[in-house]
Formats: structure tokens, sequence, C-alpha cells
């Protein structure tokens, strides 16, 4: 029998995990998060599977490499949060799950776009208190808008595709332009301060290196259209959150749509209902009638829960045995 340990467990990890794993992997499912001071936990575990809140720094990797753990598996496609370099020095196997499914985010993406722009949270809060007054939630048609879209990744690519099928112009950046699939699809690619100054939307699709930390900052949004919205459902760090604030703030943006929060740790996933909300800017954002924030749930469709346990398990299970990870998941 297979042990591993999991970690920052939620119910969904709980129901989608165990069917994955069938009878010869035991899942030891830990609430808490992986950091340092929890890696003795992981003690008897052939594997440990992480999360992207799970803090593998160096420290936190060689206490998981003196526990005898050989394997870490990230039950993600994002990687910032572990010191590959480390890993490699220590002899631990990394991998990922990178493509869980590329619809489910693209889809939430646009999902964010439309309740954003249609104000249908709004309308929703409106008609539950019975007040059925239209005043106030005008929108605009994406039909005839001018789309961009920074990294056509498989996520950035499908979300074009679904932005193409509403009627509307599609503007891409990225740094290595995929010609093929733009010319099949109607799509144009562009440099990155064009598509910025040109859209009438913008939507984040691309990783978190230290090249794009803070990719969308002050200089970069006193480029955008003025009036233009903001989508990322990529990472929080793409975007300098205080410069974001100032340009609400000067209505320099027409709307925000977040599903990831530059300072998400601790927070996202949580349910903090009952507590005084210590990130001020994060409270901030949340005052503003054009911002609309998800916790992080783009992924969370049954299709990427089934993809993200299989692959996970199939590695555990690969490691365990000696045998070579998916083709593509080991970083």
């Amino acid at each position: 029998m297979i042990t591993a340990a999991l970690y920052d467990a939620k119910p969904y990890d709980r129901e989608y995990f165990p069917a994955a794993g069938g009878t010869d992997i035991t899942w030891r499912f830990q609430e808490f998060r992986l950091t340092a001071d929890t890696a003795a936990t992981a003690a008897g575990a052939a594997a440990v599977v992480a999360f992207v809140n799970d803090r593998l720094d160096r420290p936190c990797l060689e206490k998981l490499a003196a526990a005898g753990i050989r394997h870490v598996a990230l039950r993600s496609a994002g990687f910032n949060h572990i010191d590959l370099p480390a890993a490699k020095a220590l002899g631990l196997a990394v991998t990922r799950v990178p493509a869980y499914s590329p619809h489910a985010v693209a889809e939430h993406t646009v999902a964010l776009l439309l309740t954003l722009n249609r104000k249908i949270h709004r309308a929703y809060n409106r008609v539950r208190e019975h007040n059925f007054s239209l005043a106030g939630l005008v929108g605009f048609d994406v039909h005839g808008k001018t789309v961009g879209i920074i990294g056509t990744g498989k996520i950035g690519r499908l979300t074009a595709q679904i932005f193409r099928g509403f009627g509307a112009r599609v503007l891409a950046a990225d740094v290595t332009p995929d010609s093929a699939w733009a010319a099949a699809h109607g799509i144009t690619y562009a440099p990155r301060d064009e598509v910025l100054a040109t859209a009438d939307i913008v939507s984040l699709h691309t990783p978190l290196t230290p090249e794009t930390h803070h990719l969308i900052n002050a200089g970069t949004l006193a480029r955008m259209k003025p009036g233009a919205c903001l989508v990322n459902t990529s990472r929080g760090k793409l975007i300098d959150t205080a410069a974001l604030i100032a340009a609400l703030k000067s209505r320099q943006l027409g709307g925000v749509a977040l599903d990831v929060y530059e300072e998400e740790e601790g927070v996202f996933f949580e349910d903090l209902s009952g507590v005084v909300l210590q990130d001020d800017e994060l409270s901030r954002l949340l005052t503003f009638p054009n911002v609309l924030i998800t916790s992080h749930q783009a992924f969370l469709t049954h299709e990427a829960l089934t993809e993200i346990a299989r692959v996970t398990a199939e590695n555990v299970r690969r490691g365990a045995r000696g045998e070579a990870f998916l083709a593509g998941t080991q970083l």
C-alpha cells in the first residue's frame, strides 16, 4: 500500500482523490498547509501532495528530504510556490498537473467578464430583495469590442476562441506567438503595449515568473484604454494591487474581475466571514461597485477535479514504484 500525505485538504479533495487512488493508495489528508513547520508530519509517506498556498521553500524541502520524502506532487499547474533548484539539489522529484481542464478556467474567465459587465451579481441581490429596478445595470455588448489576451497558452487560446464566438475582435500578445492557431481563428498578434492601448477588455493568461511579476503596474495601467475592463484568472502577483486601486479610483479602469489576488495566501479558500479582514488592499477592492472577485475557483469543475486527482494519483503510484512519471508532468 502506498501512502501519500495531502496538505491543505479541502472537502472536494476528500471526494475525488480516494476514487483516483483506488485500492493501492492511502491518502493522509491534512487540513493545514505544508511548510517548514509542518513538514515533519509527512514522515512515513511515499510522497507529499501540495497545493498552491503550501510554502515549499528550501527549509521545507530540506525537512521533507530528511523525513524520507522523494516525491513532491503538485496538484496544480502553477509551480511558483516551490523552490525547484533546491528540490533538484535535494534529489526530490517534482510533478504537477499541467493541463487539468483549460476549458474550466477559460469558461470562468468569460463568466467573470459577463457577470461584471452585465452586473448580474448586483441584479441577483436586488431581485432577492424584491427590488426590480434596472437603474445602474447598463452594460455593453461584447460583440464588436476588442479583447486583448495576454498569454496564449492552452487557457489563453481557449479564452480567445470563446470571445471570437461572441463576435469580438481579439488581439493577442505572447513571447512565442502561435501564428497558425491565430490565422485559423481570426486572431491577430500584436505587441503587448499595443494590445493594452487598444483593448476594451484585457484578460491575463500568463504564468508568474520574475519577468511577469507586476506585469500590470502603474505604467501599464496608464497605457490601457480608458474605461477598459481587466480580468485575471492566472496568478495574483501579475497585478500590482496598489496601482490597480489607484487606477480604479481615477476611473482609468472601467471594471476589474479577479479570481486570483496578489496576497491571497491565508485568505482565499478560507471562511473568514466571522472575523475582521486584515488585508486592507483586498478590503478596499471589495468596496468598488465595478470590482468582482471570486476565490480562486476557476479550476473548480467536476472534469478538472477528476483530472487533477487522476494525474496526481498516477504519478504518486509511479513514483513509489520507481517508474517514469506521466509525460509532461515532471518539472
